[in-house]
């Protein structure tokens, strides 16, 4: 039985039943009711890519219901009314991104789809429940059915959007040198991301290419080789990363590797190249120093600094005055001979020796092995009883196995015997001293011997020996030594055989040549007899200009120990206190005291030794090497200055005092010192772009002292029976200084003031006794310090004799000019800003028969000028009267004019010819004035006419001369 189901119909039509029964069947409706529920899965699976909206659900979203109708064959015709039909499914959750959509109402099949674009980095899944409903019975979708609800998942999966970045803008790291680590430092770079495939980084790269680094997947950064800190002190990397996508980081990053040096105990903190400004006083050598222990504990420190001068001078800088004037300056007394000196021209037996050119230090001679020079008889006593004292500058190296002499006293002829020597045999200093004949035929000491290490270290040294036999007393570089030999000998026999004394070898009187030559460097060998030196004056001679100081802190003083040597070229340095110790040395300094030190570099070296609580751990100081420069000294320029040409009568030359050579002498000496021009007013005028423009160059005046003054005779040499140079030996002797002189000169010599130079000079006089014969006489002046270090000009005088004629005798003569009347020239002297006294100023008073010549000759001068103006104004007249045509064939023949004039003429007519030329010349000007009034009116051709004219007037006039040739009186 059919039920008829109450809202639901169901239309069948069957045309194939149709045709086979012959019914006719149009429609077959079913009317249904909606009694069951739709029916969904209880889970769904989901998943959607960001930045889409469609869900793959697993199972598909299909909701049945079973009050939806069978379907049948093809022949039926089924018409499914609303009951039975999935109208829908709604979503249950907060902000759920997803909504559900019916594809089929009657399938009931549907699909979830996103509201927006999905963001796996803000949520990588959804979970929410789902309902599906029917559409209910009846058109209004009365009674309708939901069914349960079911749970599902929805996984949102990523896209790689996003490029890796690195957590620290840069990374830094610090590696010691020589060393390799297994990781230095790491980069870390982050992938925003979601996804496991694109959130994580997979590769890292160092993109600065040849770099001994490397980095692996995990950002771990090392080096390939050991760094060295002396190539690079810091590498620059840039470093990028990739993640799982290959997206390459959006910016690189930045990794600095510092090399830092391996800690290696050394003093730090200070400069190898010490500039020294002369004049300028104490330096500190190292105002920044420390020293690096590498956090070892010490115990003790101790450090050694040496300032290395043996190649300045002889072994340090000092004043390069000669030995003489050194020995006077330590306050040796008088006596000292000195047998070395500078060649000059009272001391030229050391000519032929090769010297120290080179003004900037001492005079140093070269002896190679084949020199030798013999000392003038009578420099030394040739006796040495009395106490004495040799000293001398010596240079020598390991030699040969033969003796080589310094200093000599052997017999002159016929035999071979040595007086007195001292030699160097096998790195021994040997004193031969042979005693003259006696009474007693007694042994006596003769030899004394010290083994030296100093004679044969090819350094420089300072020997002086104190003679008082039979004792001698040796000390180098002001230190004592003990001969280690004393050996004996008879004394000499009587002989009347003279002695020559010589340097650098010894004379062999019977073979007359020369042996035991000495190879090495001598300077200022010196010998004084009567008295020895003290130490006072040996360690002064010996002390140098230059040195090491320091000035210790309070509060460090008391915990460092500091100690000099005597010359200051080394201190050593201890203590147990870092800090301390770091503080003296700060305060080390250097000093060079003389106004112009000699400019070079001086080494510097530090050796440190410490000690620590742990001896075998203890670290090691090596040695720390700089130099001082010492810069060029501003050189003075010494100046001499005063009147240069003068004439004296003979008599004046013949007196007792004779004459004055350099009466206003005048000393000066300046220093150059260039002025940087102001750079803000170069740059304004625009100086820079100009060649021409020069330096301000600033002239200073400075003090300082002189040590020889030579006076030289230019021409013949001096003639000792009728003429000298004298000075008065009482004023030299109160200042201090000496005098010698032979016929070329004088000199003196030591070191004093240019003031007290200037007051000897002005004393100096010249005289001669037979002065008929003389007309004039040079000298030249020459003045220096430092022996010979700084010279001054050449000062030339010229000296003029006067000779004096009886009045009666001569008389037509007496009018002639006189040749000595000649102009004052002056040395021609840069002295910048100095005024100095003009040399005009210097009158000389003039004797009684210069004054009556002097007015003679001006009155002659004056009639022979007053002469002519009257024959020129009588030639003028000529000229007007003969004006008309002739002036062009007129010319002055003055060729055998013979003029006579009465030089006793009255003043009444030299007067009134006076005012008779001065009339004549004011009627010329007023025919001048009248020929150029003319001139202006007529043509160029009379122009030219006139210059023509006027040429030959200067011609004639340029002829008419002066003849006195056939002039009596």
């Amino acid at each position: 039985m059919l039920r008829r189901p109450t809202n639901t119909r169901i239309a069948i039509n069957d045309p194939t039943t149709a045709a086979h029964t012959g019914l006719k069947v149009t429609r077959a409706v079913i009317t249904l009711f909606n009694k069951h529920k739709p029916w969904i899965e209880t889970t769904y699976h989901g998943i959607v890519t960001e930045n889409d909206d469609k869900v793959l659900l697993d199972p598909p979203l299909i909701a049945l219901d079973k009050d939806a109708p069978l379907r049948y064959a093809e022949s039926f015709e089924v018409t499914l009314t609303e009951e039975g039909e999935i109208c829908g499914f709604r979503i249950h959750g907060q902000n759920v991104p997803f909504e559900a959509v019916v594809l089929d109402k009657s399938t009931g099949e549907g699909v979830i789809r996103a509201k927006d674009k999905l963001d796996c980095e803000l949520q990588k899944e959804h979970t929410f429940t789902i309902q599906a409903y029917d559409c209910g019975e009846g058109p209004d979708g009365a009674n309708m059915k939901k069914s349960h609800k079911a749970t599902v998942h929805i996984q949102v999966n990523d896209i790689n959007e996003y490029s890796p970045v690195f957590k620290e803008k840069s990374y830094k790291a610090t590696v010691i040198e020589g060393k390799k680590y297994d990781s230095i430092l790491k980069v870390e770079a982050v992938d925003a991301d979601c996804s496991f495939q694109f959130s994580q980084i997979c590769n890292y790269e160092i993109v600065t290419p040849d770099v001994p680094f490397t980095i692996d997947k995990d950002g771990f950064i090392k080096n390939t080789e050991k760094l060295s800190y002396g190539k690079e002190r810091m590498y620059k990397l840039t470093v990028t990363a990739y993640d799982c996508g290959k997206n390459r980081a959006s910016e690189d990053v930045l990794v600095k590797i510092s090399v830092k040096p391996t800690c290696k105990p050394s003093w730090q903190g200070f400069n190898k190249r010490i500039e020294y400004e002369p004049g300028t006083g104490s330096l500190a050598l190292f105002p920044s120093m420390h020293l690096e222990t590498c956090d070892e504990p010490i115990t003790s420190i101790q450090a050694s600094i040496e300032l290395e001068t043996n190649h300045i001078g002889k072994g340090c800088d000092r004043d390069t005055y000669s030995e003489k004037s050194l020995h006077k300056l330590c306050g040796a007394s008088s006596g000292t001979v000195e047998l070395l000196p500078a060649p000059s021209s009272s001391a030229n037996w050391t000519v032929g020796l090769p010297t120290d050119n080179g003004h900037d230090s001492d005079q140093v001679f070269e002896f190679n092995g084949t020199q030798a020079i013999k000392v003038p008889d009578g420099m030394v006593s040739t006796s040495l009883k009395e106490p004495f004292t040799i000293s001398v500058w010596m240079r020598h190296g390991p030699g040969a196995h033969e003796k080589e002499t310094i200093l000599c006293n052997s017999d002159k002829t016929e035999m071979n015997r040595h007086h007195y020597s001292l030699y160097v045999h096998n790195c021994k200093l040997i004193l031969l001293l042979r005693q003259d004949p006696s009474e007693a035929e007694n042994y006596k000491p003769a030899e004394f011997h010290w083994k030296l290490d100093q004679a044969c270290d090819k350094e420089w040294h300072h020997y002086v020996l104190n003679v008082e036999f039979p004792t001698v007393s040796l000390f180098v570089d002001g230190t004592t030594f003990e001969p280690f030999l004393v050996t004996e000998d008879y004394p000499l026999h009587a002989s009347k055989i003279e002695t020559q004394l010589t340097i650098g070898a010894c004379w062999q009187g019977g073979n007359a040549r020369m042996a035991q030559f000495f190879r090495g460097n001598l300077a200022g060998l010196m010998i004084r007899s009567g008295k020895l030196e003290n130490k006072k004056v040996i360690d002064c001679l010996y002390t140098c200009k230059e040195g090491l100081d320091v000035q210790l802190p309070e509060e460090v003083a008391s915990t460092v120990k500091v100690e000099f040597n005597p010359n200051q070229s080394s201190l050593t340095v201890e203590g147990d206190d870092i800090d301390a110790f770091d503080k003296v040395m700060q305060h080390i300094s250097y000093l060079n005291s003389r106004q112009f030190p000699t400019p070079g570099i001086r080494h510097l070296r530090i050796s440190t030794t410490v000690k620590c609580f742990n001896e075998e751990s203890c670290v090691t100081v090596p040695d720390a090497e700089g130099y001082v420069m010492v810069l060029q000294p501003e050189e003075p320029k010494i100046s001499l200055s005063g009147i240069d040409h003068f004439a004296r009568s003979a008599a004046e030359f013949e007196s007792q005092e004779g004459v004055t050579l350099f009466p206003e002498l005048r000393i000066v000496s300046t220093i150059t010192r260039e002025v940087e021009a102001d750079t803000e007013s170069e740059a304004a005028e625009g100086a820079d772009d100009d060649p021409t423009v020069q330096e301000t160059v600033v002239s200073e005046e400075i003090m300082h002292n002189l040590d020889t003054c030579e006076v030289t005779v230019v021409g013949d040499e001096l003639d000792g029976e009728h003429e000298s140079l004298e000075v008065d030996m009482s004023q030299l002797q109160q200042r201090g200084l000496e005098m010698s002189s032979s016929n070329l000169g004088l000199v003196i010599m030591g070191v004093n003031t240019m003031a007290n130079y200037e007051q000897v000079l002005h004393l100096i006089h010249y005289k001669n006794w037979h002065t008929e014969a003389l007309f004039d006489r040079k000298f030249k002046l020459v003045c220096s310090e430092l022996n010979g270090r700084y010279i001054s000009n050449d000062f030339k005088v010229e000296v003029n004799v006067i000779h004096t004629a009886n009045p009666m005798e001569h008389a037509n003569n007496a009018m002639v000019q006189p040749n000595f009347i000649n102009p004052v020239h002056h040395a021609s002297v840069d002295l910048s800003g100095h005024n100095l006294v003009n040399a005009h100023q210097a009158s000389v008073v003039p004797s009684a028969a210069t004054i009556v010549i002097v007015v003679c000759v001006s009155f002659l001068v004056f009639m022979i000028i007053l002469g002519v103006f009257r024959i020129r104004a009588a030639h003028q007249r000529t000229m007007r009267d003969q004006e008309n045509g002739k002036e062009n064939e007129m010319d002055w023949d003055d060729s055998a004019l013979t003029i006579t004039v009465n030089p006793m003429e009255t003043y009444e007519d030299q007067h009134s010819s006076e005012e008779e030329e001065e009339e004549e010349e004011e009627s010329e000007d007023g025919e001048e004035e009248d020929d150029i009034t003319s001139a202006e009116s007529e043509s160029s051709e009379d122009e030219e006419g006139g210059e023509q004219e006027d040429q030959q007037g200067t011609s004639r006039q340029q002829q008419l001369e002066w003849d006195d040739s056939t002039l009596t009186y």
